[in-house]
């Protein structure tokens, strides 16, 4: 069930997203012929007056067709509710409403969370939590500590009640190999200090053989009236678009670094599954996550994307006329092949790196 809720969620997305189209399109009184949910061979579709409404073989996306250039409608090709007869900022509006759509859809959800369920939140505690000693042939095993102690202090330095304690207990163990470390550990409610001697590991920093995690609990925060809730997830809203903007930065200042950590559709379900089964609630967030994500990806001007098509407006506004039809089916053409092949890899490599399926070649 919580595979599926992941894929609904996927599902969703793509419909608002290409929803945002079709109704730009309709209530500018603009012609749409097909509605589609996916690419390749039809599963299943509906006729209506005007319109053909379809679920095809690969979820990878979707698209809101037009009858400019179908050779079997009957449309004159003078009509000015054609798309390509409309204003450049008639169809730059069709174009960008799919990304508004996400982005509006990704607030809505925010608000709902904050309204019903609440926002996760961590609740910081002073120190830092030994969420496992690795093995027996460690430096923090030989010193006595325990899995579930809770560093207070290293060297005298107080650790503090934030996400940044974690970080500041690993500089201070990193930059101390072979040297020894007082530690404050609190176990059992009570205080007791350990001496500990760092291992040097290969890239010369030191290690003490444990997993760290932030010391404290997971409390929700939820609005106290509509408005707050409002106000909350704007707050919210802004932190996640903020967050997945510099995500996006990082990945093209840094792309042969950070290339791998690109997903795909099956790590995204595999990620939301995992989600869902821990805590179905959080799948308000991650919702919103993957909505401003497809919201940023479709607007960067690259071939096959909402952006593509709209740089391809702003050349027209400057040229006075559109770029040769020949030339922008090339490019869009070219995208859209470069992006079904994109998504069909990362499809292959993310099945390939489920567990289950690592399992069976075990």
């Amino acid at each position: 069930m919580s595979v599926l809720a992941a894929i609904a969620v996927l599902g969703v997305l793509i419909f608002v997203h290409e929803l945002g189209h079709f109704m730009a399109a309709r209530l500018q009184g603009i012609h749409v012929n097909r509605f589609s949910i996916g690419f390749g061979p039809i599963l299943w579709k509906y006729q209506g007056p005007s319109t053909e409404y379809a679920l095809r073989g690969f979820p990878l996306g979707g698209f809101v067709g037009f009858p400019d250039d179908d050779p079997d409608s009957d449309i004159p090709p003078e009509d000015p509710n054609l798309l390509r007869n409309r204003p450049i900022l008639d169809r730059a509006i069709v174009i960008s409403a799919g990304v508004i759509a996400n982005l509006i859809f990704a607030y809505v959800l925010l608000v709902g969370q904050v309204a019903t369920v609440g926002v996760q939140e961590f609740n910081y505690e002073p120190g830092v939590l030994v969420a496992q000693v690795m093995s027996e042939d460690t430096a923090a095993y030989r010193a006595g500590i325990k899995s579930e102690d809770v560093i207070l202090a290293a060297s005298g330095e107080a650790l503090g009640d934030s996400r940044q304690a974690v970080k500041r207990l690993m500089k201070v163990i990193q930059s101390h190999p072979n040297q020894q470390l007082d530690l404050l550990v609190e176990r059992d409610g009570e205080e007791i200090s350990l001496d500990i001697t760092p291992q040097r590991a290969e890239d010369g920093k030191g290690i003490i053989g444990v997993q760290l995690a932030p010391n404290g609990n997971v409390i929700r925060d939820r609005a106290d009236s509509i408005p707050d809730a409002f106000t909350s997830g704007a707050s919210e809203f802004q932190r996640i678009a903020l967050l997945t903007a510099q995500g996006f930065g990082q990945l093209i200042r840094n792309f042969s670094e950070t290339a791998d950590k690109v997903s795909g559709p099956v790590a995204i379900v595999a990620i939301g599954a995992d989600i869902a089964k821990s805590d179905a609630a959080n799948l308000f967030q991650f919702a919103a996550l993957i909505s401003i994500n497809l919201a940023i990806i479709n607007i960067l001007p690259l071939p096959a994307l909402d952006g593509g098509q709209l740089a391809f407006l702003l050349i027209e506004g400057v040229r006075g006329k559109p770029l040769p039809t020949h030339i922008q089916d090339g490019v869009m053409q070219t995208g859209l092949m470069l992006l079904l092949g994109l998504g069909i890899f990362l499809i292959i490599r993310d099945t390939a790196q489920l567990d289950w399926v690592q399992q069976l070649f075990e």
